[in-house]
């Protein structure tokens, strides 16, 4: 490999044009070297005047191109093949969320992952706002005590229609609806924060609005950790969330902390609070170049696809529980010996 890694994005819609700008951020680590989508128009966008190669078919950038990674932004329907191609190829790889949809999918990625030796990193974008790492530091670090509840929320006003919610209106391509796709973002932001491993989970889903989709639009979720913590996630597309709902939180022995997403605050118990303005960050530009020197390095990236398929774990349990309106166990979904 030469001093960057050479990244081939497979996927050109939407969320490739954040991707595209975090390797346009980091010269010093990534080249941009080939896309893949069958939509030409979309893959010439990206590419722009990189001089990336393009490429109608993932499979044939993967036996052509000079390249050492791909970074996969399908439909989520679409992970598991990519993966499973991309791993086969020798190449590393960075996938968006979700990782993949069922449990015998996770079985596949985390046997071909172990196989093959690769790099997986999961595209886990929200880990990389300084307020999560500060407040990830301050929970290591004992500052709150030993951590008893975490809560998460993402919620948004979402005016899609049929048309344009697309694939993510159907949950044989979706996987769901709201909950394993904007959901997914507080998901991995609870398991980062509580620093166990999901062993139950209990949910309610709800569609107050978007009707058209075949999935919920809204979900409470509560999971418990092997290590005590109990979590609490809310997240929707129907509506914004109430003034002052944080965007974490955490309670523990000693105090607590909380966070909007740009400022921290953290309070120890018979201390004055503190509050702590954080420099901005392209999560994006952070994310890839996280990626990057995790490649270069040969180090472990925060989120491996031993994290992607816990928080896969949580969401397939919230919708078993909310199907039998039961607590619902979080299966290891580890690859069978």
């Amino acid at each position: 490999m030469s001093t960057t890694v050479r990244i081939g994005l497979i996927g050109a819609g939407g969320i490739a044009g954040a991707h595209v700008a975090g390797y346009l951020r980091n010269p010093e680590t990534v080249t941009f070297a080939a896309v893949a989508d069958p939509v030409r128009e979309n893959a010439e966008k990206r590419a722009g005047d990189t001089g990336a190669a393009i490429y109608a078919d993932y499979r044939e950038m993967l036996a052509d191109a000079d390249i050492d990674a791909v970074d996969i932004c399908l439909p989520h329907h679409l992970h598991k093949d990519a993966i499973v191609a991309a791993a086969r190829a020798g190449k590393h790889i960075l996938c968006e969320k979700p990782l993949c949809l069922t449990p015998d999918e996770a079985r596949e990625v985390s046997a071909v992952v172990e196989e093959t030796g690769v790099t997986l990193m999961c595209a886990h974008n929200q880990l990389f706002l300084p307020a999560v790492a500060k407040a990830k530091e301050l929970i290591e670090s004992g500052t709150i005590g030993r951590v008893y509840e975490v809560r998460t929320t993402d919620s948004f006003f979402n005016d899609f229609d049929l048309e344009s919610m697309g694939w993510r209106a159907h949950a044989a391509t979706s996987g769901g609806g709201e909950l394993i796709d904007t959901g997914y973002h507080p998901t991995y932001l609870l398991l980062h924060l509580a620093g166990g491993s999901p062993v139950e989970v209990t949910a309610m889903l709800a569609t107050h609005r978007l009707t058209f989709m075949e999935g919920e639009d809204s979900a409470t979720v509560l999971v418990r950790f092997d290590n005590g913590v109990i979590g609490t996630i809310v997240t929707s597309w129907a509506y914004e969330a109430a003034d002052s709902t944080e965007r974490f939180s955490a309670v523990g022995e000693l105090g607590s902390l909380t966070s909007d997403g740009t400022t921290l605050s953290y309070h120890v118990r018979g201390e004055e609070p503190v509050v702590l303005e954080l420099e901005p960050v392209h999560e994006f530009g952070a994310e890839i170049e996280h990626f990057a020197r995790s490649v270069l390095d040969g180090t472990r990236p925060l989120h491996t696809e031993k994290e992607g398929v816990e928080v896969l774990g949580i969401i397939l349990g919230a919708y078993e529980s909310a199907r039998t309106r039961s607590i619902a166990e979080v299966s290891a979904l580890t690859p069978v010996a």
